[in-house]
Formats: structure tokens, C-alpha cells, sequence
């Protein structure tokens, strides 16, 4: 007799936001799919995994990844080391690729990858060299409106946005013309724009740059869809303003439909995430961001361990890290695990327009699951600004399952 199911993930505790399921289930998957998710499945399966005590949610998607491996320096990392091995099913690259670079990035990234890799197009022409390191090659000459509208047009199965700054370092150097033509952009290839809120770049000259003031011009030239990123950023320019309080701008931008991203990696401080939750904020997805100069990967993994250059970055800091490490953050911090996990998966999916294809574990869907270690214990977590937050809960990826195949979460860069 045929089986009926290549896998079954049995008695775990299935949380799908998309279906407003939450409850023991077990998950049946056929030829890459999902085939039933029912308490109790009793049928012949190839394979069963027993997932009792874990956590059995859509496979999760990274909304702020940098995986543009070796084009973009030591910034970019491996797609299926932050992917798969990680327990994420699809990564998106933030301004990785550009009109320029997009080829080498869909036939030496994206389509070697197990991970589903999306992406948002820099709408720099140089893309991400070097995590934007060099502030002299992103300015408005350094930007063709028409050919990043084009190749977003022409890549729509990999690109679905446009990734563009309006932080204190380049607000100094050309105010926010390179955001208008990134708008400019998104709007002929009908895409959102997402923004990189907080300084990434020294502030050039005596210029004092009032972020405060900034903030509304900024939330003025954006629309429904488009996203900021960072918001709980320790640099300048973020939600918390001058007087540590959540910007009034940030409601109004969340009452026209503007989507708030956490970009975790080096940005994310304690202190600033607790001023903007406990002003009401709740952000729409987590967004790892983790990169070469936020994230050590041991030598065993294909990079040396000693990197001389990393007190030349801003960013550098973090040593391990994952997207159930920024989700365990977010708990600690007061969230709930049940408000946490649409972050990571229908939010997102909502994000890039894929809600029917991504996030769910609907039926007929592709089987992209993500199954979490949910802990009990003490621990205590630490941002780049030096704040410790305790917490006695902790997720940690245990395996993942990527269009029906298996993935071990074995990443050499999973926090210890």
C-alpha cells in the first residue's frame, strides 16, 4: 500500500496565525506540500518525527537578511547558514543586489540555495559593497531610477521591494533626495520601499542633524506598504526621540499604513524597544539582520576567526546569533510568544505580497515549517549597549522542513 504522507510531524503544539490555528496537531506533508494538519493523524508515512514539547509553526521568513556572500564583502553571508540551518525557510537580502549586480545574485545566491531567497533591490546602483561602508558611493549620482524599476520589474519571482537610507550620515550629505528617488522607484515598479532608520554613516562636517524634525519629512514622502526598519535603534534617528519618548510622528505613520520592521542585528537596544512597546508600538515582523561584521562565524564554517577590520564598522558586536534569539528578546521583554509568531511568518508574508503562497500552513501550501525548542530556565540577554534583561523562556530552532525536505538547525552561528 502506498503511504499516503512522505512526513508526519507528530504532537507538537501547531501555531498558524493565517488559519487562527493553535493546539496539538500533527502535520502531514505530500510531494513538498501540505497535506493535512489534524490532531492524531493515522495513516501510512514514509517518515514520522516526533515534535512533542516543541513548537510547529510556517516556516519562518527573514525579512532583514544579508546574503549576497562574497560580492558584498565579509557582509553578506550564506543564505542556508542564516537559512535552513538556522530553522528559516526564506531569507530576504536587504539591498544586497542592485540593477547592476541582480544577475550574479539570482544564478550564485538564489538559485543555488536550498533557502527560498528573496530580496529587496538596493536602489544604489553599486548594491550593499561592504554593508554600505563607503558613504561616497551613495548619493543621488550613484542612483538610476529607471534601471532599478526595471530590473525589479523583470526579477518579480526574487524581488519584492526597493531598499533605501534616511539616516543622520546621509541626511548631512544630500538631505533626503536619495529616498524620494528610491519612492520614485518603487512607485513604477508598484513595490514597496524599505528604510533604513538610524545612523549608519559618520555626519559629514559641522552639520547637527535634528532627527526629531526629520522624522515627520521622512514618514511624509512614505505610503501604505513601504516599512522602517530599525526602531529600536541605539545610534540616532530612530523612534525614541530627543526626549526618550516614542516619536508622535510613528502613530501616524501606523494609522496610514506604514509597516515597521526591528532589523534586530547591532541596532537593537533594550532600553529603546521598551520606550516604543510600552508607548503601544508593536512592530509588524522581527527582521534578523545579521551580517558579517554583527555575526562571528567559527572557521570550521568557511571564515577565518580573526577579523582585525571589525573596529572599523559601527556595527560590529554581536557574536552569535538567530531569528528565535531576536524572538526570545522580544518575549523577555514582555511580548507574547503568541503575538511573536505571525512576526516571523504571516506578517511577513503579508509584507512582500505572498500571503498565499508563504506564512501558512494551509493546505496545498508549500511545506515550509519551522519547529522550535520552546525552554524553560534563566538566562540573561545582552544587547550591544551592555543592558542585561533576564528571562526564565527561550526559543531556539530545532530543525526546519524546506519545500518537504528536512534541515537540522546545526548553523555553527546558533547561540550557544
Amino acid at each position: 500500500m502506498a503511504d499516503q504522507y512522505d512526513l508526519v510531524i507528530k504532537g507538537g503544539r501547531v501555531i498558524d496565525p493565517a488559519n487562527n490555528l493553535d493546539g496539538p496537531n500533527d502535520v502531514g506533508i505530500k510531494d513538498g506540500k501540505i497535506a493535512a494538519v489534524a490532531q492524531n493523524l493515522d495513516a501510512n508515512s514514509a517518515q514520522t518525527i516526533d515534535a512533542s514539547g516543541k513548537l510547529v509553526i510556517p516556516g519562518m521568513i527573514d525579512t532583514h537578511a544579508h546574503v549576497f556572500e562574497h560580492v558584498s564583502g565579509r557582509f553578506g553571508m550564506n543564505p542556508d547558514l542564516v537559512g535552513v540551518r538556522s530553522g528559516v525557510t526564506t531569507v530576504i537580502d536587504q539591498g544586497g543586489p542592485s540593477c547592476m549586480t541582480f544577475p550574479g545574485f539570482r544564478n550564485f545566491i538564489a538559485k543555488p540555495a536550498t533557502t527560498n531567497v528573496l530580496a529587496f533591490i538596493s536602489i544604489y546602483t553599486v548594491g550593499g559593497l561592504e554593508g554600505h561602508y563607503y558613504p561616497y558611493l551613495y548619493g543621488p549620482g550613484g542612483i538610476d531610477v529607471e534601471a532599478c524599476s526595471r530590473a525589479a520589474a523583470a526579477n518579480t519571482d526574487i524581488v519584492k521591494g526597493i531598499k533605501a537610507h534616511a539616516e543622520p550620515g546621509g541626511i548631512s550629505r544630500w538631505g533626503l533626495e536619495t529616498l524620494k528617488m528610491a519612492k520614485e522607484a518603487s512607485r513604477e515598479a508598484g513595490i514597496p520601499v524599505y528604510i533604513h532608520l538610524g545612523e549608519l554613516w559618520p555626519v559629514e562636517g559641522d552639520v547637527e542633524i535634528d532627527m526629531d524634525a526629520r522624522l515627520p519629512e521622512i514618514v511624509a514622502l512614505i505610503e501604505e506598504g513601504d516599512i522602517l526598519a530599525h526602531p529600536f535603534t541605539r545610534h540616532p534617528g530612530g523612534f525614541v526621540n530627543s526626549e526618550g519618548k516614542l516619536h508622535p510622528i510613528v502613530n501616524e505613520a501606523i494609522d496610514k499604513g506604514v509597516l515597521i520592521d526591528i532589523g534586530h542585528g547591532s541596532h537593537f537596544s533594550f532600553d529603546m524597544a521598551r520606550a516604543v512597546l510600552d508607548a503601544g508600538v508593536l512592530p509588524t515582523t522581527v527582521g534578523a539582520d545579521m551580517h558579517g561584521y554583527n555575526t562571528h562565524v567559527p572557521a570550521e564554517a568557511g571564515t577565518p576567526e580573526d577579523h582585525p577590520d571589525d573596529e572599523m564598522h559601527l556595527f560590529a558586536g554581536q557574536a552569535q546569533f538567530s531569528m528565535c534569539h531576536a524572538m526570545t528578546e522580544l518575549m523577555a521583554m514582555g511580548v507574547s510568544m503568541e503575538d511573536t509568531i505571525p512576526m516571523v511568518s504571516s506578517h511577513c508574508a503579508e509584507m512582500i505580497g505572498m500571503e498565499q503562497e508563504l506564512g501558512t500552513l494551509g493546505i496545498g501550501r508549500v511545506a515550509d515549517i519551522s519547529v522550535l525548542h520552546d525552554e524553560t530556565g534563566e538566562w540573561t540577554l545582552h544587547d550591544n549597549s551592555g543592558v542585561e534583561v533576564k528571562t526564565e523562556r527561550r526559543l531556539r530552532p530545532a530543525f526546519c522542513i524546506r519545500a518537504g525536505e528536512y534541515f537540522e538547525a546545526d548553523a555553527p552561528i546558533l547561540p550557544v
